[in-house]
């Protein structure tokens, strides 16, 4: 039986534990940093936010982590999820490409979010947490945390993006049918949401901002923590489940992808599928291509500076080493909620930075065209956020047309657009905006940073 095999249990093709690729790098990450001192912090920093069993997860080396059984007993709800041929994509791209994609829209909350909510759920609920509180953009992270603490009987408080909490209504209603509190930010609930709305009344809200109120309450409340939906190392490190049953998978099906393609805001999407196969790369030598498809309008990959900067608006979180466009930045409001973050995770950003990922950018009107053209091919109506993946994917499809390749394309269709169709309606009615940022615009945001490019050592 290869390694790549030995963590899937035969009788349920689940695996048995999550992929840590900060064991493969060749590079490590540089450490988080007190935003004070700029130096390294401890794990004992992390504590008034996380439960002991994530902060160690936060920082292992170790290649693999076992997956609790109650969490693989929940993952078998909807897991494992399929890997599908696209043939009639194919044939509408008239591509000598095989693509297929990895369906993470039958879940509860229908997207591959759960994957790490039931995990921090599970851990919060051992180490006897009440509460947790989170934010979300496009409420894909509210609404899969929402069903899992609700699973572990724990109280949930989300902090939804406003822009987002007023274009999709029925999100919202997902998670108060899982007993969720769900409160638009910036609100005047918090300290921090007061500051933002004093500048600005209007506000739209941002990821860095919701962040800002939930780690607020967190840290003001001893019964209660908090949950993050992507760019820790932690909750990059549970998605990939979804690699993993991929490799399995396409080894099924007699292939290995030429490249692997997901959506990005903050990296858990991106990671989850392709971390697995990068570590055939640092491993074993493959070249296999692990591609981040992020929107023009939030370019922190392909157009942002790797330097440390704070995960939200206000700075209560630690200094990360990341690509960011800098903490203050708040995106356009295109309806691909989920990516409207301006930095990314610790372990994308060093990757990238070494050049062992790439990334590029398409803009809201190019991802919805692309999002269609699959809808009518394969019959389902993607998110926003996976409609980028797939206007990367065709793009790919094209090359590989142009040059007469029939390469193997693979792409994470992360979830269904059931609740967004309000976003399909505004692309049929004209009414997207086809958003790329100017230099200025970055230049201006990157300027505000006043954060450190290496961190302090002590003596």
């Amino acid at each position: 039986m290869s390694e790549s095999k030995k963590y899937v249990l035969s009788e349920d093709r689940i695996p048995t534990h999550w992929y840590n690729v900060v064991a493969d790098m060749p590079n490590r990450p540089m450490p988080p940093i007190h935003p004070q001192t700029h130096e390294p912090i401890g794990p004992e920093a992390l504590a008034p936010l996380f439960p002991m069993a994530l902060i160690q997860q936060e920082v292992s080396t170790d290649p693999w982590i076992e997956i609790p059984e109650p969490v693989r007993d929940i993952y078998r709800m909807w897991r494992p999820t399929p890997l599908v041929r696209a043939r009639r994509l194919e044939q509408a791209l008239d591509t000598p490409a095989h693509l297929y994609f990895k369906y993470e829209g039958g879940s509860p909350s229908g997207s591959h979010k759960p994957n790490t909510a039931v995990a921090q759920a599970y851990y919060n609920a051992q180490e006897g947490v009440e509460r947790i509180t989170t934010e979300t953009g496009a409420g894909q992270w509210g609404s899969a945390l929402s069903f899992a603490c609700q699973t572990f009987g724990l109280g949930c408080q989300v902090y939804m993006v406003k822009v987002s909490y007023e274009q999709k209504p029925y999100r919202k209603l997902m998670m108060n049918t899982w007993g969720a509190e769900v409160i638009a930010s910036p609100s005047g609930r918090t300290a921090a949401g007061r500051a933002i709305l004093a500048q600005d009344p209007d506000s739209p809200g941002s990821l860095g901002i919701a962040i800002s109120e939930a780690v607020e309450v967190a840290a003001g409340d001893e019964h209660t923590k908090y949950s993050l939906g992507s760019v820790l190392n932690h909750v990059l490190t549970h998605q990939t489940v979804v690699g993993q049953e991929a490799l399995v998978q396409m080894e099924m099906a007699g292939e290995l992808p030429d490249v692997v393609i997901a959506p990005f805001g903050g990296g858990s999407n991106f990671a989850g599928l392709s971390f697995p196969f990068l570590r055939l790369n640092l491993r074993e030598g493959k070249k296999i291509r692990c591609l981040a498809s992020e929107p023009t309008s939030c370019p922190k990959l392909t157009r942002g500076v790797f330097r440390y900067d704070f995960g939200d608006t206000v700075g209560m979180t630690p200094l990360l080493p990341m690509y960011t466009l800098g903490h203050t930045f708040v995106p356009a409001r295109i309806h691909a909620g989920g990516l409207r973050y301006h930095g990314a995770g610790v372990i994308v950003s060093q990757l990238l930075k070494d050049g062992l990922i790439e990334a590029e950018a398409v803009d809201q009107i190019e991802s919805f065209e692309a999002g269609v053209t699959f809808a009518k091919a394969e019959g389902i109506i993607p998110a926003p956020e996976a409609n980028h993946a797939i206007a990367s994917a065709i793009r790919e499809a094209e090359r590989a047309k142009e040059a007469g390749e029939a390469r193997v394309i693979l792409f994470n269709l992360c979830g269904h657009g059931h609740f967004d169709m309000a976003a399909y309606e505004a692309y049929f009615a004209g009414e997207l905006e086809r958003h790329e940022l100017t230099q200025q615009q970055i230049d201006d945001a990157v300027a505000k940073l006043d954060t450190p490019t290496e961190p302090v050592m002590a003596k």
